[in-house]
């Protein structure tokens, strides 16, 4: 079996994101939630490709802010993410990464992914007690 390469352009990251999202829209209690939210999906993926190209090789393409954003899908969804969900969301990530890829820039954007669901997670609960 032959290694795997890390990811290392843009090209790759949004291999990454498509592939990752396919499971997504598939998967019994996410897929419902994304399906809710996103009404453009090829603009979903861009954005969310250039938020990986940002965290990952610092190129200054994304200027959302996730923090708003996990807090209004919270909002449309009746406030009903969970931790579980983040949890499932962060084992299709982690899956979708061991099958395309290996090294350095894949745990790194496998840390930030991690710390970034349990922050998220926190901001979505303390907007639920404003």
């Amino acid at each position: 079996m032959s290694a795997k390469a890390d990811i290392a352009n843009r090209s790759e990251i949004a291999l990454l994101v498509r592939t990752f999202y396919s499971k997504i829209r598939k998967h019994s209690e996410l897929g419902p939630i994304f399906e809710t939210v996103i009404t453009d999906w090829e603009e979903h993926f861009e954005l969310l490709t250039d938020f990986w190209e940002t965290q990952l090789f610092l190129k200054r393409k994304y200027h959302g802010n996730p923090v708003t954003v996990h807090q209004e899908v919270d909002k449309k969804v009746n406030h009903t993410v969970t931790s579980e969900h983040f949890g499932q969301w962060l084992n299709l990530w982690f899956e979708t990464l061991d099958e395309l890829f290996e090294g350095e820039n894949t745990w790194i954007v496998k840390n930030r992914a991690q710390k970034m669901s349990t922050m998220l997670f926190m901001k979505i609960f303390e907007a639920r007690k404003l």
